[in-house]
């Protein structure tokens, strides 16, 4: 085949990453402390050598620290790498090795369906390895994947963010391939963008108003060289925590290609979501990369400027590691807070996404030597960016270093609440002295994000998440039972919170399995009707099962994927999440954006929120009672959007025995009526709106042990 004529040009210092024009390409690449570039083009993804190669003199290449060129004759579709020089010295933090290719780190897509062989590029120390290989003798970028110039051309047909305000929403943490994978999904394109879209019909019925996607950024789901012992089947990267092009959709995603196509089918999935009104959030690890510590492979960042792309260790031959996963992103850099701040605009503006979660966020807060900043630039930026104004930006609030700050992101930064995951789950284990607690957590956590002036909705409330039990293992294991992830069972929490009920996993004693059943009606009314934002596990909602398994991050199978059979075994339990979102949905006074003041802020003699013991007298806080009751004010909340709601009642029992439960009077003019039980057969422990039940009797009502009633007032006939 004839190859076009390229000429080069100078090129600019901007933009960073492979940028298509009219019939020619521009790239640019920071590195302080490289003393050659080159620039690689290759001709097909499986390419051991380039077949053209371009040196950047710095006289006409370099400007400050950015090394840019411009290829006129090439366009979208072209693979490129990039070749480093510099010094090798890794006692100096320098590892700089001309022979190896690396990935641009702002590449827009990745060569896949292919794994990935990184033998050539695995880290070596001047101590132990020769630096003296040619090019050729190593195998090239055989194996690697290559970086792809993108064209953001795409037909969106009008769509926009839909940025939907966080007390309104409630979030449905999924992973893309985990969500349509199993045969019982019944989709055409299983575990892809497109399987996503196949899925819509679901998540609508469901509810749910934003789904929330593991990592999608391309990395390597085959870096994991363990087997399960159990079977010896290979293990994986599944959860994608290990990223290492940050603007690039995962290929291995897409249905139809991965020279490119997988940039599109992202964006066909967030644009038929979007459709649907449901908004996008993607889970983003901008704390370290998958590099790995420093005998892991030079792959981007370590051979591009090791200095500046990571936090070092005093000994720089080595890296700080607040991850645990073996090295850590230098989030203050300046040159990583352009990174972070780049790819967050790519997502918004070209990929039209609605927010981010972002993975061991508490080390974007810490400097290069990883003390905690009081006011880290990179934190700061990112809640006040103009163009991410709108989005929403969540926190995983502490690190694998020790560092702790659930309440202390400051703005409006939203944080995971692992607090109220544990106190809801030890309030329903049955634990004395929780009731105060889970007071706390059910009225939006004011202890956490009432003193900085941050509102209920900061708090995003879970009881589960990826990371440990599903919900059905949560009623059903005392213990995790991580054997088939290789690691002798040591992975995963050891603090979970749990109770089997009796049996330690699957058993067909039908009294156990009810009231399995029965608390995980309680656990989702809990999370549904609390002051915050909700989030659910995806799977929760029929009961998925990991067989006890809290650290699925390499299971790439049936444990991870959804199992829709199961929603015939669970339909109640799918029945009754779908109520809950629409009752949330349906009533301002579960999404009030304010905190409850416990006062009488109507003058119709009602505090906005009143807690009781089961007689109906003031609770005793520091008591070992299981059982509270809470009366919320609904004109309170009706004010935020115009309108009055109605009064709720709402009974927890966490103790074993039947209780009786003080009800207290209805205000002038209303009954109460029951529209929850946890404790009774569908449908009546759901009612549906119109068909609620008049509380039996006038003044108590009996609940049964572990469970949950919600009343709210009507109109008298």
């Amino acid at each position: 085949m004839e190859q076009p004529h390229l000429s080069v040009r100078p090129g600019k210092p901007y933009p960073l990453g492979a940028t298509v024009l009219p019939g020619r390409v521009h790239f640019g690449l920071v590195s302080r402390n490289a003393t050659r570039v080159w620039l690689q083009i290759y001709d097909t993804p499986e390419a051991a050598y380039p077949i053209w190669e371009f040196e950047l003199r710095p006289e006409l290449h370099r400007t400050g620290d950015v090394w840019h060129i411009e290829i006129t004759g090439i366009g979208a579709g072209t693979l490129y790498m990039f070749r480093v020089d510099g010094p090798f010295a890794p006692e100096k933090g320098l590892r700089f090795n001309a022979n190896r290719p690396l990935l641009d780190p702002y590449a827009r897509a990745l060569t896949g369906d292919f794994r990935w062989d990184l033998s050539n590029a695995l880290a070596y120390d001047s101590a132990s390895r020769r630096r003296d290989m040619s090019f050729r003798t190593q195998g090239g970028a055989a194996g690697l994947p290559k970086a792809i110039v993108v064209d953001d051309d795409f037909d969106w047909q009008g769509d926009r963010p839909l940025n939907y305000p966080l007390r309104e929403s409630i979030i449905y943490e999924a992973h893309v391939r985990s969500l349509s994978q199993h045969p019982s999904a019944e989709v055409q394109h299983p575990g892809t963008y497109r399987g996503v879209i196949e899925m819509i019909p679901y998540l609508k019925e469901l509810g749910i108003t934003s789904i929330e996607l593991l990592p999608v950024q391309e990395f390597d789901e085959f870096e994991n060289e363990r087997h399960n012992p159990r079977t010896g089947e290979p293990l994986t990267n599944h959860w994608g925590y290990s990223t290492i092009a940050f603007f690039a959709p995962k290929s291995s995603y897409a249905a139809d290609g991965q020279l490119g196509e997988q940039v599109n089918e992202f964006k066909e999935m967030v644009r038929e979501l979007h459709r649907a009104g449901i908004e996008v959030i993607l889970d983003v690890v901008f704390n370290h990369s998958g590099e790995g510590n420093e005998l892991g492979p030079t792959i981007s960042f370590r051979g591009i400027d090791n200095t500046t792309y990571y936090m070092l260790d005093d000994n720089p031959r080595y890296y700080r590691n607040f991850s645990g996963t073996g090295n850590t992103f230098n989030c203050n850099n300046p040159v990583m807070r352009t990174l972070i701040t780049e790819a967050l605009h790519y997502w918004v503006v070209d990929m039209h996404v609605d927010g981010f979660r972002f993975d061991l966020g508490s080390i974007l807060g810490r400097d290069d030597h990883g003390n905690l900043l009081e006011d880290a630039p990179i934190i700061g930026r990112i809640a006040e960016d103009p163009i991410l104004r709108n989005t929403k930006v969540i926190a995983e609030a502490w690190d694998a270093g020790g560092a702790y700050q659930v309440g202390a992101f400051p703005g409006r930064w939203a944080e995971w609440n692992d607090r109220f995951r544990d106190d809801v789950r030890r309030y329903w284990r049955g634990d004395l002295g929780m009731v105060g607690a889970l007071a706390t957590r059910f009225a939006g956590s004011s202890d956490l994000y009432d003193a900085g002036g941050r509102k209920p909705f900061h708090s995003i409330n879970f009881v589960t998440s990826h990371d440990g039990f599903t919900l059905r293992d949560l009623v059903s294991y005392n213990r995790k039972h991580n054997e088939p992830n290789g690691e002798g069972n040591r992975d995963g929490h050891n603090a979970n919170f749990s109770f089997n009920h009796g049996v330690e996993g699957e058993t067909d004693d039908v009294a156990v399995n009810r009231l399995r059943i029965r608390q995980m009606k309680n656990y989702l009314a809990t999370l549904l009707l609390s002051l915050g934002t909700p989030m659910l596990l995806s799977g929760d909602e029929f009961g998925r099962t990991q067989r006890g398994n809290n650290n699925a991050y390499c299971q790439n199978n049936e444990i991870s994927w959804n199992d829709y059979r199961l929603g015939e075994r669970y339909s109640e339990v799918f029945r009754f999440a779908r109520m809950l979102t629409a009752l949330r949905k349906a009533h301002p006074v579960f999404t009030r954006p304010e905190f409850y003041t416990g006062r009488d802020n109507n003058r119709n003699l009602r505090p906005d929120i009143q807690w009781f013991d089961a007689g109906g007298t003031h609770l005793d806080w520091s008591g070992a009672s299981c059982c509270l009751a809470v009366h919320i004010d609904g004109t309170e909340a009706g004010v935020a959007r115009g309108r009055s709601d109605d009064d709720f009642f709402i009974m927890f029992n966490a103790g074993h025995e039947r209780t009786e439960f003080t009800v207290p009077e209805a205000p002038e003019g209303l009954r109460w009526v029951q529209v929850i039980d946890t404790a009774a057969d569908p449908p009546d422990d759901f009612r549906e709106p119109g068909w609620e039940a008049p509380t039996a009797q006038e003044g108590s009502l009996a609940l049964c042990g572990r469970s949950m009633v919600v009343l709210r007032t009507r109109p008298l006939a």
